[in-house]
């Protein structure tokens, strides 16, 4: 403690806080107190502070920053392009052509307006995994969100295209003050080969580097993968190595019983992120095992994919359809619970993405990663049960105030880093190219 002003003063606020059991509750009428972008306090709303700036949350509720733990950002162009078709057809006949005319500024546009519509949405940090990444790194470096980062590729793009993941993931670490962290990341076992997922373990290992990666996405995936291979495509990142590293599974609906004990055998080294909106829209018969998972120790991180699919980057829409799936795939409405639920959205995920010890949580240690959340609305009254109003009831245009690091991002709804009509005004000027698809290129081919 020191008797300087502290940097940032949240007083008056109900604070979500986590008991030594992990178990939610929640603090009212208390103070969050920060310095150097770190939560020195929280303590009761009587206690005195001094502060250079000042948050009046009285009414408010003080949650850790939501984790988007699977998205492809820059993809928020192509909202919209590719709808109600099969996961074959979105792929090969629109996605992957028009990505082929992707450039850097196509992307750090599409990483501007996503991050606007996260920081809005309440989302502190995301886990980032597409094309261009120093583009989207310069953005969350100009904007103030946390990021985890990976320069995607795919075997086809031969030994340049690991090696350009590397070369990223190196040079990118630690960037933004610390709030950029990055990962080696290879596409999914369908587009990269063992010999390049093998490679790619050799190297996490070697530079301690986490990787990011696709697999098991659904169920047709993996029986292709037995059918041609005899194995699971969990059972190839064991074979692979890719097991062995600290690994983030995007998806995971694909996943079978005889999955669990090698996820099991991982011994927490992996994480799973279930984006449960885009399953339901393209018509996938199963969901990610979330209970099974929890079950055998792996966090299971919450995530919108990208927007082109999702529609949206809205991770509170994600808490509550992952709680209401949960409850339909299991038969069983004790499961997931709300708290259980908010627990997915805030430790959980924050774990997911390599930063458990850094963020999830209101806490003296952590970083300030905070959002505000106003239930004076209508659909939020009366509060009964405060876990399940937040979950089921309350939207993520109910967040006022979005804080990372101890910076103010958005202040009553008013975003202050980055100029959205300026942004959305240049990418329309750029979508005729974006989108055409009379070239008949593909940056992959869809086969599983």
């Amino acid at each position: 403690m020191t008797d300087s002003p502290a940097d940032l003063a949240v007083t008056g606020c109900t604070v979500l806080v986590h008991d030594e059991h992990e178990r939610i509750g929640f603090r009212e009428d208390a103070t969050i107190v920060v310095r150097d972008g770190v939560i020195e306090s929280v303590s009761d709303a009587a206690t005195p502070v001094e502060a250079r700036q000042r948050v009046d949350a009285r009414g408010q509720v003080a949650l850790p920053g939501l984790i988007n733990c699977h998205t492809h950002a820059p993809m928020v162009a192509l909202r919209g392009v590719a709808e109600d078709l099969p996961t074959e057809e979105w792929f090969n006949d629109v996605v992957w052509p028009v990505e082929s005319n992707l450039t850097a500024k196509d992307v750090e546009l599409g990483a501007l307006l996503a991050c606007a519509e996260m920081i809005r949405g309440g989302v502190t940090c995301f886990a980032d995994h597409y094309f261009s990444m120093d583009a989207v790194a310069d953005v969350v470096a100009e904007c103030g969100m946390r990021a985890h980062l990976g320069e995607a590729f795919f075997t086809s793009q031969g030994p340049q295209g690991r090696a350009g993941s590397l070369e990223f993931a190196l040079r990118r670490r630690g960037a933004a003050g610390g709030r950029i962290t990055t990962a080696l990341a290879p596409h999914a076992p369908y587009t990269v080969d063992d010999a390049d997922l093998a490679a790619t373990a050799e190297l996490a290992r070697t530079h301690g580097l986490p990787v990011h990666l696709h697999a098991s996405e659904n169920r047709d995936q993996t029986q292709v993968s037995l059918e041609r291979h005899g194995v699971t495509p969990i059972e190839v990142l064991r074979r692979t190595g890719i097991l062995d590293t600290d690994v983030l599974i995007a998806h995971g609906t694909g996943i079978l019983d005889r999955d669990l004990p090698l996820l099991e055998e991982a011994g927490g080294r992996v994480a799973v992120a279930s984006a449960p909106r885009g399953y339901l829209k393209f018509a996938w018969p199963t969901t990610t095992p979330v209970r099974a998972l929890r079950e055998i120790g792996v966090p299971v991180g919450l995530a919108t994919d990208g927007a082109a699919s999702n529609n949206s980057l809205d991770v509170w829409e994600s808490m509550a359809l992952t709680a209401l799936v949960q409850k339909s795939a299991t038969g069983d409405p004790r499961w997931l619970t709300a708290r259980q639920a908010l627990h997915h959205a805030t430790l959980q995920s924050a774990r997911a993405v390599g930063l458990g010890d850094r963020i999830g949580g209101i806490a003296p240690g952590r970083r300030a990663d905070i959002v505000l959340v106003d239930l004076s609305g209508p659909h939020t009254q009366p509060v009964h049960d405060l876990a399940a109003t937040l979950v089921h009831s309350a939207r993520s245009s109910d967040v006022r105030t979005t804080i990372v690091d101890g910076r103010i991002l958005m202040r009553d709804r008013e975003l202050l880093t980055i100029d959205v009509p300026a942004v959305v005004g240049e990418l329309a000027g750029r979508l005729p190219a974006l989108l055409d698809r009379g070239h008949g290129r593909r940056v992959q081919e869809y086969d599983t």
